[in-house]
């Protein structure tokens, strides 16, 4: 297998003797920290000097609990921010300014991202607990489900929609948390713990798996529209076999994407799971779509525009090698990536060459930056800082 990460997942093998005195979930979770890495495989690349032709600015900064080891963005909401960490609290934030309007804690160590929708402000626990507030931080209930919950919960329509550690979808009653549904399948014996989560729009649940699985479930039940493979997995070894999901799938017109880690990109029609297109590029972070165009970050660290029809490349950035980038955002006349040194890159949207670049910490930056308008994005870091970061 000729990949950046061949030496780490060679170690990695040697889990897989193991299993009689370790738990899947405990080997999911080492193979997900050797691989995401909070060490990178190869040292990052040095940063050159760049000629800026945009302008970079920090607007304010707040603080938030550590990250430990899972994944959390921050949500904005008609005018607010809403932030939380593995320590287990909640914030909300004036958008406008950083200014604290809330703060409550929950009194566990939380393991999904916060979601904001229906008037509830939801995060899910390592317990697998959903914990619902209003939007004055008050908490309206709470509902256990089957396992730790990894990614930010989605609401829509009265159903609020939780992905769990075990490969299952549950719809939950969003006036008082009862259970309405459940969406379970089987995993690969081997497979990355991430935060991909769920995507929902227009009735249909969108979610990506271990094997390059993409499924579409109705929203309103839960019952299975249907399943595409965006990637078959290769190679001898149960490890060299992962090809996982580990990114939120994007939909943009009658398409949805979606991209795996040591497999590919792929756009498939959104009502008969028809792959339309599909290429080689692997992704640990994501991806994101804009008019007519797909921006991808490469597991190794380049960054890619393509054709939303077709998948052919207009430009690639190659110059962030081994830097974790998160998935790009597009943001006006730019696309903006964050690093695992507390930098975030501007893009030139037309041609991929650096055009700005600010240092908002050492620590690094969450795989998704949320956006809050056409030149600001907010970036939440390992340690617990969240940035505002205006790029013109």
């Amino acid at each position: 297998m000729s990949h950046p990460f061949l030496k780490s997942l060679l170690v990695l093998s040697s889990l897989l003797l193991v299993t009689a005195c370790s738990t899947i979930t405990e080997i999911q979770t080492s193979v997900s920290e050797r691989v995401f890495g909070r060490e990178p495989a190869d040292p990052p690349e040095p940063l050159e000097e760049i000629k800026a032709t945009a302008s970079s600015k920090l607007l304010w900064s707040a603080k938030i609990g550590e990250a430990g080891n899972y994944e959390f963005t921050p949500v904005v909401d008609a005018g607010f921010a809403y932030a939380t960490s593995n320590e287990g609290e909640i914030v909300k934030l004036d958008v406008n300014n950083g200014q604290q309007l809330w703060r409550v804690k929950t009194g566990e160590s939380l393991s999904g991202g916060v979601g904001v929708g229906g008037s509830l402000v939801m995060v899910g626990t390592q317990q697998g607990v959903i914990y619902a507030y209003d939007l004055n931080g008050k908490l309206q209930w709470k509902s256990r489900l089957s396992s730790e919950v990894l990614s930010a919960p989605k609401y829509y329509d009265g159903t609020v929609i939780v992905r769990t550690g075990d490969s299952r979808i549950f719809g939950i009653n969003a006036n008082d948390g009862s259970r309405k549904w459940v969406y379970g399948r089987t995993s690969p014996s081997l497979s990355l713990r991430s935060s991909a989560g769920v995507v929902v729009d227009s009735g249909a649940v969108y979610a990506g798996f271990a094997g390059g699985k993409l499924i579409a479930v109705r929203a309103d039940n839960g019952k299975v529209l249907w399943e595409a493979s965006v990637a078959q997995p290769k190679g001898v070894t149960e490890i060299e076999r992962i090809a996982d999901i580990t990114s939120q799938p994007v939909i943009d017109g009658p398409l949805v994407y979606a991209v795996a880690y040591q497999g590919r990109i792929a756009a498939v029609d959104r009502v008969s799971g028809r792959v339309v297109w599909n290429r080689d590029i692997s992704s640990l972070s994501g991806l994101s779509a804009e008019e007519g165009r797909i921006y991808v970050s490469h597991a190794i660290g380049s960054v890619y525009s393509l054709d939303y029809t077709t998948g052919k490349t207009f430009w690639r950035q190659a110059a962030l090698k081994n830097r974790q980038l998160s998935a790009p955002v597009p943001l006006g006349s730019w696309v903006v990536v964050g690093d695992l040194e507390g930098y975030v890159h501007a893009l030139g949207r037309d041609d991929g060459a650096q055009a700005a670049r600010i240092r908002v910490g050492e620590s690094p930056i969450m795989p998704q930056l949320a956006l809050v308008n056409s030149n600001t994005v907010l970036a939440q870091s390992r340690e617990g800082g969240i940035y505002a970061i205006q790029i013109k």
